[in-house]
């Protein structure tokens, strides 16, 4: 591994540490008596007071025998006030002046003991007493700056970087971790509603021999023992009902499935999806219930049920619209689509500039045509109900009109949000269905469902009347915490191989002058070239070297030239 000239200073800086006789990854429990957000928003219970913190450095501002630095634990960020004669002694300084000034880098991990108080200038601190290296940092963290008219400079904000490294993406945007921490808060409110309803969480294979309960190409593999090809799930509908023919009245799951399609801002092969099923209920029910749910989501994450999406205000209080699907294409493209054979749908289809080719049966081309031409238009929350059989394989006939089925997908800023049935609990009907699928597939539709045999048994068993719901939680939380693309809501998206960047190579002066600015981090240009004791063409040729590996750069400033770490 080609190390960066950064990263040799700091493993140099880790050896010096060693040969100090200081462990840099200690392994004893190192016990704090309090967090951050502790001490900052109570002040007057800590004042005077010792604490013991631990977090990682953020910044640090040395003035001679007294420094500053911004400590960061998980709840927070504070100042510490670093004083040479307390954390060492003038007989022996070596803590400070060798250790904190010069072996301690942007990035490590420390724990600390000392005193609160606040500043002159009224800021919450800890005059620090006892410093304990916790953990070295062998990379660089992104210097993130803001200057004197808020304009935040090196931000760490480049999208791939950022989805790659989300662990130092958490490290320097505070804002990022709010996300995940909503994340959580929408689960939790989700798996609340749901507990006080006495409904029971259970989990369902992700391996599987079929992969069915969705129109999906799936991921498969190959089980050695078994010598037999097995699938990640697409979906775990399949099975839940399994759990309600044996008995269990209301079943949930939040399950990861896996979808081997394409990847944009609203999409991953790997994504999480809550799906409920509950007996002796029907679709309408299940619209209520899904009023009740998304406005009490809202409220627990954001205090209210009006969030902002985008440009628009979203308002998740109930009762939401109900409109037919076959209504919505009328209403948007004119067309009356009702009672359409494939031939009518195509041409339909390419009247209003959809593509279209022979191997779509009637319930995809349905599909693109709300998909294309409506589903943008719905942006606050709202039904669209009663499925053509053909787009609804899984789905009870509609019990006033045999073309149809019971289903509904509500909408949210032009995206589905959740997919919803009376439940297919007729098994010759499912039978049927399923020989359909069958037929799309020896078409050419990679997509169409498979056989599941078993299924099929099970509910030959009798699974009473029930009804089914899945949302989809990464396009929750994406709505919830108003961020456009999917990536921004999972911790580690799927992306492409990584390119290596190109190794730097430098010369010694170059190595030299770099080390001196590692440990100053921002240093008068005048007080770096005498320090490095280059000659004029030397310190020339090697400053130039530096800002043009990006390493360094010159800011020219009111108070004179400076040097710092880019």
């Amino acid at each position: 591994m080609q190390l960066s000239p950064l990263e040799i200073v700091r493993r140099e800086s880790l050896q010096k540490l060693r040969e100090l006789g200081i462990n840099p990854y200690p392994a004893a429990a190192f016990k704090t008596t309090a967090n951050i957000k502790e001490i900052t928003s109570n002040f007057s219970s800590f004042e005077g007071k010792e604490v013991v913190l631990a977090g990682r450095m953020m910044s640090r501002r040395i003035m001679g025998k007294a420094s500053f630095a911004e400590l960061k634990d998980a709840s927070g960020r504070m100042q510490i006030y670093v004083n040479r004669d307390e954390i060492s002694s003038e007989e022996n300084p070596t803590m400070y002046n060798t250790v904190f000034k010069k072996l301690l880098d942007m990035g490590d991990i420390i724990g600390i003991r000392g005193e609160v108080f606040k500043t002159k200038v009224g800021e919450v601190s800890v005059k620090v007493k006892e410093l304990t290296v916790l953990s070295k940092s062998l990379r660089p963290l992104p210097v993130v700056k803001t200057d004197a008219d808020g304009k935040v400079h090196d931000a760490f904000s480049d999208a791939e970087q950022r989805y790659r490294q989300r662990y130092v993406d958490l490290i320097v945007n505070d804002h990022v971790k709010e996300t995940f921490i909503k994340r959580t808060k929408i689960t939790n409110s989700m798996r609340d509603f749901f507990n006080k309803k006495g409904y029971l969480e259970v989990e369902t294979p992700v391996l599987q021999p079929i992969p069915g309960g969705a129109a999906a190409r799936p991921f498969i593999t190959h089980h050695n023992a078994l010598d037999m090809p097995l699938y990640l799930r697409i979906a775990n509908e399949l099975y839940l009902k399994r759990l309600i023919v044996g008995g269990f009245d209301a079943v949930y799951e939040f399950a990861k499935d896996f979808r081997n399609e394409g990847m944009d801002r609203t999409h991953n092969p790997e994504f999480t999806v809550m799906e409920l099923y509950v007996a002796y209920k029907d679709y309408n029910w299940m619209m209520n219930m899904t009023e009740e749910l998304l406005e009490k989501i809202a409220i627990d994450t954001n205090g209210t049920s009006e969030v902002q999406i985008g440009e628009n205000k979203v308002n998740f209080k109930a009762p939401y619209p109900r409109v037919p699907i076959l209504e919505a294409i009328k209403i948007h493209t004119g067309y009356d689509v009702s009672g359409m054979n494939e031939d009518e749908l195509r041409d339909v289809c390419r009247k209003v500039g959809i593509e279209v080719d022979e191997t779509m049966g009637i319930g995809k081309m349905i599909d693109e045509l709300f998909g294309e031409k409506c589903e943008h238009l719905y942006i606050q929350p709202t039904f669209i109900t009663d499925y053509p059989k053909e787009m609804s394989p899984l789905t009870k006939e509609h019990r006033s009109n045999p073309a149809l089925t019971e289903r509904f997908e509500l909408m949210v800023n032009g995206k589905e949000l959740a997919n919803a049935y009376s439940e297919l609990n007729d098994p010759i009907d499912q039978k049927e269905r399923f020989e359909d699928q069958l037929k799309l597939s020896e078409k050419g539709d990679d997509e169409a469902m498979f056989i599941d045999q078993d299924f099929i048994r099970a509910l030959e068993y009798g699974m009473p009347p029930t009804s089914g719901i899945g949302i989809g939680i990464d396009r929750l939380v994406m709505f919830m915490t108003n961020n456009a693309s999917i990536q921004e809501v999972l911790f580690f998206p799927q992306m492409k191989p990584e390119k290596k960047a190109p190794a730097i190579e430098l010369n010694d002066d170059e190595k030299a002058v770099l080390e001196i600015l590692t440990k100053a981090e921002k240093i008068a240009l005048p007080e770096l070239k005498s320090q490095s004791g280059l000659s004029n063409k030397k310190w020339d040729k090697t400053i130039k070297g530096l800002t043009k590996y990006n390493l360094a750069k010159v800011n020219n400033t009111d108070e004179g030239l400076f040097v710092e770490l880019t």
